[in-house]
């Protein structure tokens, strides 16, 4: 009776796991499959029009992972945005990106409100292209749903004629200058999404100042609760969480606030902690980067060199020598 209550557990536990575990959606004859859709007339590139997918022949898995490029356009993205804490009220649907890899759920994904367009695209579709390379430098790929690309109806309307002109190459006769023109056309419709993105941040910018306050405050706090000692040096993972938006939105975002990505904004902070505890208290240097986080005082030292051209201890006597 023992062993046959291990097993049963052993089953149990493993079915839990298989349906946790995101299912990978690895080819676009598969996901046009998802979509009730026949195969698709390339096997590395489909522009899907919603009106062809009825709802009910949706069968998208809660969560799964993708093994290509999607942008999709969606008429209404839930009328409401979040920037952390706050919501902006924005009724106009939006683009929606994603990268192979990442984990994408349903409950991320409003699948009560069908995609205009969706672009499907295979990484083996840019090979021996420049484009294979240079699009990991579109960062909103890295996004998440609530930091989508919402549109105005100018905006919108020129993304729709890009999608329009790759529909009309994609049904059109193949030849040796298909693939270069679908390029061409995938590389001009990142390059506005990257243009209208940074309308985005301007326009936003009083909410993007109001998320800037409160990644201070967050730092602050975890530096005088002395967080840092028991816990290390904070991550951008860790502060992107604490304000509900990606890790690479949080960068991207104070990047166009304050020239500095998440990472360097992070290392100014120490360094100004440093400074303040250098300057202030008589501890010894060694005890200044544990209570920052620094795991070894060396790795403190090398940081606060780079940032100030000075040593820890050479910062600390020119400091009392100016006093």
């Amino acid at each position: 009776m023992v062993l046959l209550s291990v097993i049963i557990f052993m089953i149990t536990q493993n079915m839990k796991k298989e349906e946790s575990s995101p299912q990978k959606i690895a080819s676009l004859s598969q996901a046009h499959q998802v979509f009730g859709l026949p195969k698709p007339r390339h096997p590395l590139v489909s522009l899907i029009h919603g009106s062809n997918i009825p709802a009910e022949n949706i069968k998208l898995p809660h969560h799964h992972v993708l093994g290509f490029y999607k942008i999709s356009y969606k008429p209404k993205l839930s009328g409401q945005l979040k920037y952390g804490q706050s919501y902006y009220d924005f009724d106009e649907g939006g683009l929606l990106f994603a990268a192979p890899g990442q984990i994408m759920g349903n409950n991320d994904n409003d699948a009560s409100v069908c995609s205009e367009y969706t672009l499907l695209i295979h990484p083996d579709f840019f090979l021996s292209y420049p484009l294979s390379k240079e699009i990991k430098k579109y960062g909103f790929f890295s996004y998440s749903t609530n930091e989508a690309l919402h549109l105005s109806e100018e905006e919108k309307a020129t993304i729709m004629e890009i999608f329009k002109m790759i529909q009309n190459e994609l049904n059109s006769r193949i030849d040796d200058f298909s693939q270069d023109v679908v390029i061409s056309q995938i590389e001009l419709l990142l390059n506005y999404a990257n243009r209208f993105y940074k309308r985005q941040f301007i326009t936003r910018k009083a909410l993007n100042n109001d998320l800037l306050q409160k990644l201070e405050e967050i730092l602050e706090h975890y530096f005088e609760s002395n967080n840092a000692l028991s816990h290390g040096i904070p991550t951008v993972q860790q502060l992107s969480e604490k304000l509900n938006i990606s890790p690479t939105y949080l960068s991207d975002i104070l990047r166009n606030l304050t020239g500095q990505n998440a990472q360097q904004h992070i290392h100014y902070k120490l360094i100004e902690k440093a400074k303040e505890k250098l300057s202030t208290t008589n501890l010894s240097v060694s005890e200044v980067a544990y209570e920052l986080g620094f795991e070894h005082p060396q790795s403190f030292s090398k940081l606060f060199k780079t940032k100030t051209s000075l040593s820890p201890i050479a910062f600390r006597r020119s400091f009392h020598q100016a006093g």
